[in-house]
């Protein structure tokens, strides 16, 4: 009765792990979750008097299929002052998230038998949606050593005449890297005499630590007229359940095909999301974005302090987001057992790194208090000592 692409989806491991975990929770188990990809944090106010502010005037009516002009015009605002990057309106179309930006992108694409490269880790949607659309990923492998960011000749390793597409996340869901311009300028260069499109998956822009943010497309004129920007407001200004994001490109064809899928499917995103997310891009919300990265950086740091003190753990300081991926090849290389025993064990849910195509690590989402990362910690060092002891 199911299509065989149906049936050769996967389900999303992270969104099954928080599952399990707040099913253990209601069950009254104790348990301590680090799976989630979203942050703590409450929405901002200002975003959320913005959607009240919709609500009571009666904003509540179908809207243009790429959004309503004034976010189109808040979008092409953040992009020219944040990232340098000049985009019309009919270069810009919102969607209900970033996983519905991809879908809609390789929809429209993707041929069957099309190469999608995908640096691993990856975030577990892209090869899922590449593989839907009849793409065939092309995983390139990267670890500590590289600081999880492929090279030059890795790139031009893997490309082949069937290449279509790379997609670059930066910062990176689950690593927290993030590619300097220098980096980006040197797989720029392997690009150049290729009709290769590159989709830069930028949600986590906000959430960089160290050094400057630099936007795939604002690398080169060559760049920009290749790179599709993938972006959104889920973790910038925790609005996740809101379900808006939205995709630039140089290509106004592009745009218009994938708004010729999105009226025939979604049609256009909540009009009331619509007029909040205004004010999570015009600089209303910088404040707030200020104080989540605040304490984001003083959980990292106590994360990262206490992961590298447990025998037989280690972990790279992330340059952005909210996740840690570690390495636990010492004590185990089975990542789905090791999380599955650990979430048994001691109640502490943690995402298998095999989910994100990379064995012998484990995703932490440090989008939690200090007490209890803590506490999470200190249950992961007891486990991993049993484990070794045994």
């Amino acid at each position: 009765m199911l299509t065989n692409r149906i049936n050769a989806l996967s389900e999303s491991i992270t969104i099954a792990v928080s599952t399990l975990a707040q099913e253990l929770k209601a069950e009254g188990k104790d348990i301590l979750s680090f799976s989630a990809g979203e942050p703590d944090f409450d929405t901002p106010q200002v975003i959320k008097d913005a959607a009240i502010a919709a609500i009571n005037s009666g904003f509540t009516k179908y809207t243009a299929v790429d959004g309503i002009p004034s976010l189109k015009e808040a979008i092409a605002t953040k992009l020219k002052r944040d990232n340098n990057l000049e985009y019309a309106p009919n270069q810009i179309i919102t969607n209900n998230g970033a996983k519905h930006s991809l879908f809609n992108l390789f929809s429209a694409t993707i041929e069957d038998g099309a190469e999608v490269i995908i640096p691993a880790p990856y975030w577990v949607t892209y090869p899922e949606l590449v593989k839907y659309c009849g793409g065939k990923p092309v995983t390139i492998q990267t670890d500590d050593s590289s600081g999880f960011k492929i090279t030059p000749k890795q790139l031009q390793d893997a490309i082949t005449p069937q290449t279509k597409m790379l997609i670059l996340t930066t910062p990176s869901n689950p690593t927290g890297a993030v590619y300097s311009k220098a980096e980006l300028t040197a797989l720029a260069d392997v690009l150049k005499g290729t009709d290769i499109l590159v989709a830069s998956d930028e949600m986590y822009e906000k959430l960089t630590y160290e050094g400057e943010f630099t936007a795939t497309a604002s690398i080169s004129e060559d760049m920009f007229k290749r790179t599709i920007t993938i972006n959104g407001l889920s973790k910038s200004v925790a609005m996740t359940g809101w379900r808006f994001g939205y995709m630039a490109a140089y290509d106004t064809e592009l745009i218009k095909a994938t708004k010729k899928l999105q009226s025939q499917s979604t049609s256009n995103i909540n009009s009331i999301t619509q007029y909040a997310a205004i004010a999570g891009l015009d600089g209303s919300a910088d404040d707030d974005i200020a104080m989540m990265k605040k304490e984001f950086i003083k959980r990292r740091d106590e994360a990262v302090k206490l992961f590298n003190e447990i025998d037989g753990l280690s972990v790279l300081k992330p340059d952005g987001a909210f996740y840690l991926f570690v390495n636990i090849k010492e004590v185990s290389n089975d990542s789905l057992t090791f999380s599955q025993e650990l979430l048994k064990n001691k109640g502490v849910a943690v995402v298998p790194g095999v989910g994100f195509g990379s064995e012998g690590y484990f995703r932490f989402s440090f989008a939690t208090g200090i007490a209890t990362i803590r506490e999470g910690i200190k249950r992961i060092d007891d486990f991993v000592q049993e484990v070794k002891t045994k």
